[in-house]
């Protein structure tokens, strides 16, 4: 699942993908890199961490919250 748009329903889209990669991830690495290969990157920040577009750098929301 690749999101190209940046509005709120394609972030939320984004975010639930994410997460739910992350349930059948056996570790952060892994899933760190396979959302890589779908063009999403975990930006750790003072804030906790956020999920966002390699291209772009554009944030989509709090992995975290």
């Amino acid at each position: 699942m690749h999101v190209i748009e940046t509005g709120l329903t394609a972030a939320n889209q984004a975010l639930s993908f994410a997460l739910q990669e992350r349930r059948v991830c056996l570790s952060d690495r892994e899933w760190q890199h396979r959302l890589r290969g779908y063009g999403y990157s975990i930006r750790h920040t003072d804030r906790g961490r956020v999920l966002t577009m390699v291209t772009s750098g554009v944030e989509l929301g709090m992995l975290d919250a």
